[in-house]
C-alpha cells in the first residue's frame, strides 16, 4: 500500500512539472515549436517516473496506473483555466495513458526483462506520445481565432498575437517530436531503471 501511495506522490509532482506542457495552444505564435519541445519534457516525466515504479513493484500495469494519476490530476488542475474563462474545448490535457500502456506491454511481453523495457518501451513511448498528443491537439478550437476571442489575461492587449509566426519546426512537429523522443526516451527509461539500483 505504501508503495502505491509513493506512486501517487511522484505522479502528482511530475504532473505539476508538466502542467503547462499541454498548453501548446497558449503559445500561439510558436505552437508547433512548443509542441516539439514539450513532447520531450512530457516523455521525460512519464518515462522516468513510470519506469521507476514499474521496475520497483515489478507488476505490469503500474506504468498505466502512474499515467492515469497524472491524467486525472491534470484534469483537476486545468479547472483553473476553465475558471479563468477559457472555453472547455480550448483546454488541452496531454495524453499519457496510451504511451504508459505501451511501456507496460513491453515489460510484460518480454517477461519483465529490464533491458527490453528500456529499449523497446522507451522507443514506443518516444514515438507514440507526440502522435497521440497531436491527435488530441487538432480536436480543440482554432488557436488563432480563440486567441483573439479570449486574450490571455496576463498579457496586455497590444501583445495579443496578430499573425502566427512560422517556427523552424513548423513543417513536421510530430516527426521531430517522435524522432527525438524515440532516441531520448531510451535514456529516460534507463534512468528510471537506474533509480532502483542506487
Amino acid at each position: 500500500c505504501t508503495h502505491y501511495l509513493f506512486i501517487v506522490v511522484v505522479a502528482v509532482n511530475s504532473t505539476l512539472l508538466t502542467i503547462n506542457a499541454g498548453d501548446y495552444i497558449f503559445y500561439t505564435d510558436w505552437a508547433w515549436t512548443s509542441f516539439t519541445v514539450f513532447s520531450i519534457s512530457q516523455t521525460l516525466m512519464l518515462c522516468v517516473g513510470a519506469t521507476y515504479y514499474l521496475t520497483f513493484t515489478g507488476v505490469p500495469g503500474t506504468a498505466t496506473y502512474y499515467g492515469l494519476i497524472m491524467t486525472v490530476y491534470t484534469w483537476v488542475a486545468k479547472g483553473a483555466w476553465f475558471a479563468l474563462g477559457y472555453p472547455y474545448d480550448f483546454i488541452v490535457t496531454p495524453i499519457w495513458l496510451p504511451s504508459a500502456m505501451l511501456l507496460d506491454l513491453a515489460y510484460w511481453a518480454t517477461k519483465k526483462n529490464k533491458h527490453s523495457l528500456i529499449l523497446f518501451g522507451g522507443v514506443l513511448v518516444g514515438i507514440s506520445l507526440p502522435l497521440f498528443n497531436m491527435v488530441n491537439l487538432i480536436t480543440v478550437a482554432d488557436p488563432l481565432e480563440t486567441a483573439f476571442k479570449y486574450p490571455r489575461p496576463t498579457l496586455p492587449p497590444y501583445m495579443t498575437p496578430i499573425e502566427p509566426q512560422v517556427g523552424k519546426f513548423y513543417n513536421s512537429p510530430v516527426a521531430l517530436g517522435a524522432g527525438a523522443g524515440a532516441v531520448l526516451a531510451v535514456t529516460f527509461t534507463a534512468l528510471g531503471c537506474k533509480l532502483n539500483t542506487w
